[in-house]
């Protein structure tokens, strides 16, 4: 084939993946189809106390499996956690690996499988498929609706010496299996939810737009924004709404397999640069970014924002471009208010001093090369100080 004819082609990957309530008793049964002899099950404190991580725990013991618990995962995962959890993998003789929780445990947990077999530095993998020996079995049970973690090829770590979040992204991390139970979702609270749910939106739009998209992913990523807009705010109004809060988490599941075959854009880069400067929750930084990176992409891709705004609910008939994205840009602000995320960068503490920083850490992410416009060191700068 000539390089052009290769440039066309794409590629989907996906786990094998459950969706429906109760689909988290199913992790023993999983684990040893895997040939599981002993599991570690990596969690954070707040999955432990909402009784989640017991449910796994309980089918593993059902089938006798053995299993040990590394719950001291934060909210966004240092490099720090991920070798202190290999090192229970490898100290308690553990052949499976189990994530329980948001994006935060599964990405550690991915950690965990890459340092267990590729005997390295995890920093030594960032970039675009650097792991080479492949992962013992990975089995994920995600507790919010918006990393996708859970069906994707990314795993993103926090490096507090530097301040950077920094992306490690392969087909080797992606999960064996995943057991997707909207019942999980019932412990979440109406911030998480928030900031999940509008990652999940930023997902499904920036793969999109992405110019790695193909049809496949096209499919998904529309299919998201359906979900997802109409049903965040009254999932926020209506917390304990078992439907609700089940498109929302298959609005996650279609986003998740949007942008981990067609990858991301530049709101995605900005907000691993400001996360990893201020130590913020992901969601958060991209509903602030997401209408401003939108603004300045939209020429380069019109047509494709425009049919995400019909899909976000609006009607464009007859508007012209400037128009368009205006509404666009409107609705996305209503929703990131609505959902309770007010404020800017700058009442997140960001100083006007901080945005050469972060606009020179995010031309470095791997998410900005199929941003539909490429950008250079001021354009992501200008882009900053709007959301400033």
């Amino acid at each position: 084939m000539d390089k052009g004819a290769l440039l066309q082609l794409r590629k989907f990957l996906a786990p094998e993946f459950i969706f429906g309530a109760g689909a988290r008793h199913l992790a023993g049964r999983y684990a040893h189809n895997l040939g599981a002899r002993k599991a570690v099950v990596v969690t954070d404190p707040g999955v432990v106390r909402a009784g989640w991580v017991k449910d796994v725990t309980d089918s593993l013991e059902n089938l006798g499996i053995a299993f040990a618990i590394f719950p001291e995962v934060s909210p966004n995962p240092r490099g720090e956690e991920v070798e202190a959890g290999t090192e229970v993998f490898r100290s308690e003789e553990c052949n499976v690996l189990i994530g329980v929780g948001g994006g935060s445990p599964m990405d550690c947990a991915k950690g965990i499988g890459i340092l267990s077999t590729n005997r390295r530095f995890l920093r030594d993998f960032e970039g675009v498929d650097r792991v080479e020996a492949p992962m013992p079995p990975l089995i994920c049970v995600p507790t919010t609706s918006g990393t996708s973690a859970d069906v994707s090829q990314f795993v993103i770590i926090l490096d507090q010496r530097e301040k950077i979040k920094y992306a490690i992204i392969s087909k080797s991390v992606v999960p064996d299996v995943s057991l997707i139970d909207p019942e999980t979702l019932a412990t979440l609270s109406a911030e998480m939810t928030a900031c999940t749910g509008i990652d999940a939106l930023a997902h499904a739009i920036e793969a999109f737009v992405s110019s790695a998209h193909a049809g496949i992913t096209d499919l998904h990523a529309l299919e998201a924004i359906r979900l997802l807009r109409p049903n965040l705010l009254p999932c926020l109004a209506d917390p304990a709404n078992p439907e609700l809060r089940t498109r929302l988490m298959m609005g996650s599941l279609q986003a998740g397999l949007a942008f981990s075959n067609a990858c991301l854009g530049a709101t995605h880069a900005m907000a691993h640069s400001l996360g990893g400067l201020l130590d913020l929750p992901h969601g958060e930084c991209n509903a602030l970014l997401l209408p401003h990176v939108i603004g300045y992409n939209f020429t380069a891709a019109d047509d494709r924002y425009k049919a995400v705004g019909e899909a976000l609910g609006l009607d464009l008939r007859g508007l012209d471009g400037p128009r368009a994205s205006a509404a666009i840009l409107e609705d996305l602000e209503v929703l990131r208010l609505e959902a309770g995320l007010e404020g800017s960068l700058r009442t997140r503490g960001v100083g006007r001093s901080d945005i050469p920083y972060l606009a020179r850490n995010a031309l470095q992410d791997p998410c900005v090369i199929t941003n539909p416009r490429r950008p250079g060191q001021r354009d992501l700068e200008v882009i900053f100080e709007d959301a400033f």
